[in-house]
């Protein structure tokens, strides 16, 4: 229900949306995304607030960098620290903030392949973004990578190692998820899709730490790596990521199966229903004409009447016995008051003569 709000303040936040649910309901929007995209710098505390209370929910609500941050790089007029090869930086960014660094690579690290990562350790949403240098000195957003949870920590990386890689978005579908648990299973790798640049030229290259908590700044160390010394993890990464494509096509395969079955079972269960029900009452029909061979009157059952006399005498008795107890008690204490009480020996008399003094 929550994920439903969600989509339907979508609709409400964004004017074109609106506009569309206005001229042609849900379906001309459901063409486009099912997904709340906000920007957080743009929300009031209230809209922050109810926003944060959904994520906090489970209800995947999809960011977008400041659209003043967007401006600032485009304009280059951003600060661009330095990051070198090998050597984690850890620091501090403010929400809906962004934190610019560039990276030089060589020829043989180029060829090599080239590794961005970004964890945080107190699992603070962030985004990695890489932009493309303008001629005009600016900067454009070409990659996003959103944070997400992996263990005990959030990260997020970006992989440029000569060959397709693929990256999970796991917000997608989330409403249709929501309606049926089933599609959720099906779908949930039609978001592994591969990104759209596969290697970087030698030069130098900007990336950025973007803030994406609700309220408070985001932590975070961010690494760049020479793929040089991780030929097997590249190998593997590979190997692995054929696999789940190969995956992906078999579980499309076993949705049209496992729907086929689901309906023959649920025609053969309301078969099983009515059958079951059919036998009980040819079942009760036989039982009434055996009943019917009989000459005897009718076997009267026992009215309310007779169980209440009998509970009524049941009453007495119980009310007559507790009067025993009663006069029993009685006769026993006056018993032990006409009984002379017995003198016990610590029961001295003390007499004081109040003319002595003491």
């Amino acid at each position: 229900m929550f994920k439903e709000v969600t989509f339907s303040y979508n609709i409400l936040y964004d004017p074109d949306k609106r506009r569309q649910y206005d001229t042609a309901g849900f379906e001309a929007v459901d063409s486009e995304s099912q997904d709340l995209e906000l920007d957080l710098s743009s929300l009031g505390a209230v809209n922050t607030m109810f926003a944060a209370l959904f994520s906090k929910l489970g209800v995947p609500i999809k960011t977008t960098v400041s659209a003043t941050v967007l401006e600032e790089a485009l304009n280059g007029v951003v600060t661009i620290r330095p990051l070198p090869l090998g050597q984690p930086i850890s620091k501090k960014v403010e929400k809906q903030s962004a934190h610019f660094y560039r990276v030089t690579i060589t020829e043989d690290e180029a060829r090599a392949g080239f590794v961005c990562r970004v964890q945080s350790s107190d699992k603070s949403k962030f985004k990695l973004l890489y932009f493309d240098q303008e001629e005009n000195g600016g900067l454009s957003l070409a990659l996003q990578e959103d944070s997400a949870k992996t263990g005990k920590i959030t990260s997020a990386g970006m992989y440029f190692l000569g060959f397709p890689v693929y990256r999970l978005d796991q917000t997608m579908n989330s409403i249709s998820a929501a309606k049926d648990p089933e599609n959720a299973f099906f779908k949930q790798l039609d978001g592994f899709q591969p990104c759209e640049i596969t290697e970087l030229k030698a030069g130098t290259h900007v990336f950025a730490i973007y803030g994406d908590n609700f309220f408070k700044s985001a932590s975070y160390t961010i690494e760049a790596l020479c793929a040089a010394a991780y030929k097997e993890e590249k190998e593997y990464l590979r190997a692995v990521e054929t696999q789940i494509l190969t995956k992906r096509v078999e579980i499309s395969k076993f949705e049209a199966e496992y729907r086929e079955v689901m309906a023959q079972f649920t025609v053969i269960t309301r078969q099983y229903a009515e059958e079951q029900q059919a036998i009980d009452e040819l079942l009760k029909q036989r039982n009434e004409i055996h009943a019917s061979y009989t000459i005897a009157p009718p076997m009267k059952r026992s009215t309310s009447k007779s169980k209440n006399r009998g509970s009524f005498k049941d009453t007495n008795s119980f009310e007559d016995t507790r009067e025993d107890d009663q006069v029993k008690g009685k006769r026993s204490t006056t018993r032990d008051r006409d009984r002379p009480k017995k003198k016990k020996w610590y029961n001295i008399p003390l007499k004081v003569d109040k003319r002595k003094p003491c």
